[in-house]
């Protein structure tokens, strides 16, 4: 009878999705010789899936830095402008607010649009032969105990590692194993997406047009196309859910007000319930949480895959440096280093998304004044305007935001 298999590695990463990737490459590439592992419940593959995301300008440069950005950019769009419009129930027009042009400097974009699919194949593309995939796999016990955190998986291999890295997502079993709390708010709304064709050019511009029920986005792609991100009531999402394609567009088109001319969609619409969750903590006895994992914000920003990112680019170099100098990497001082750099920006992140969807959705005409008021003084104020998009840019903070390798 053969006995369980025990593996060691320096650092094992739960969660294969682009922010597990993107921390497994930057490890593999900082620190050659560095033995990695990735485990996930699913084989490692591409998304089948038509969506995109907003990749920051500071996330941009980890990429850049990592050497995939050329293969993501052939079929990136960049954002070259943002028009910010407001209405009431009934409103027959969307006044014009706020807008940003889109550089952060002469020639760079803040933001472009990834496909999804086209992020995940240059991840996986780069990341072969840096570590050991552990896919499929269920994970049947973890410890943090001792020297060396250990995974027990169900087929009867056991992994260890000074240091277990939980990327497995909002409803992540290892930090519910370590114990870690979550502080939550549930928004009672529901994000639509999809992808839609359009009649007219978008010209780079990505729109945000607030509603009683919700923010509604329209993101632009390669082509006459555009990645939509909308918040609805929970109650009334399923009607939106349930509509043939054909009243669906019509139905987006009416929203959009014609600005993109006829619609058609892509791919099927589909929803996920809206919520702020923040882990109480981001480390835990040789644990520590990124992306989803520590924390999901209201995507009225478009800042939840960029906070991951974010997260990425500060615990590898905490763990790097921790390593080139012979330290414990996955000792509670060097991780309490993550902890305070990413927890601040985390909270201020959560905070500005919440208070934006609040402030936003609903339609009472006091408030509705109040808020347009703003966004007018805002417009106007060009210094304020380039405050605020060199801070949506993010490329402040861990050397790779700044495209410089660790």
């Amino acid at each position: 009878m053969s006995q369980p298999q025990s593996l060691r590695y320096d650092v094992i990463i739960v969660g294969g999705g682009p922010v597990g990737l993107t921390l497994a490459l930057a490890l593999g590439r900082s620190a050659p010789g560095i033995r990695l592992a990735l485990v996930d419940r699913r084989p490692l593959s591409v998304p089948r899936d038509n969506r995109a995301s907003a990749i920051a300008a500071g996330m941009r440069h980890i990429f850049e830095a990592l050497g995939v950005w050329p293969d993501m950019e052939k079929q990136a769009q960049p954002i070259a402008a943002m028009r910010i419009t407001d209405s009431g129930h009934g409103d027959l027009a969307r006044p014009l607010f706020l807008q940003f042009d889109g550089e952060i400097a002469p020639g760079e974009a803040f933001a472009h649009m990834v496909p999804n699919q086209a992020s995940a194949a240059a991840l996986i593309k780069a990341s072969t032969g840096l570590f050991d995939l552990v896919a499929p796999a269920t994970i049947s016990n973890w410890s943090g105990a001792g020297a060396l955190a250990r995974l027990d998986l169900e087929d009867g291999r056991t992994l260890t590692a000074p240091l277990i890295i939980a990327a497995d997502g909002a409803q992540s079993g290892l930090r519910q194993r370590a114990g870690i709390a979550t502080w939550s708010h549930d928004y009672r709304q529901t994000g639509l997406v999809a992808t839609i064709a359009h009649e007219l050019p978008h010209e780079g511009i990505a729109y945000e047009h607030f509603r009683p029920s919700g923010p509604f986005a329209s993101l632009p792609l390669p082509g006459n196309r555009s990645s939509l991100v909308w918040s609805e009531a929970s109650d009334a999402a399923p009607r939106f859910l349930a509509m043939e394609p054909e009243a669906l567009a019509l139905e987006i088109e009416a929203v959009m007000g014609s600005s993109l001319g006829a619609v058609t969609l892509e791919d099927q619409l589909a929803g996920f319930p809206l919520r702020l969750q923040l882990a109480r903590g981001f480390i835990g006895p040789r644990l520590a949480l990124v992306g989803d994992a520590a924390h999901v914000v209201h995507p009225i920003a478009g800042q939840g895959l960029n906070l991951g990112l974010k997260d990425v680019a500060a615990l590898a170099e905490v763990v790097v440096d921790a390593m080139r100098l012979g330290l414990d990497h996955g000792e509670e001082t060097v991780l309490e280093r993550y902890q305070a750099w990413r927890r601040l920006d985390t909270a201020s992140m959560a905070a500005v998304t919440d208070g934006m969807n609040r402030l936003f959705s609903n339609d009472a005409a006091p408030l509705r004044a109040l808020r347009d008021f703003g966004l007018g003084l805002v417009d106007r104020a060009l210094p304020v305007k380039s405050a605020l998009i060199r801070a949506a840019a993010g490329t402040s903070g861990p050397r790779l935001l700044s495209g410089l390798p660790i």
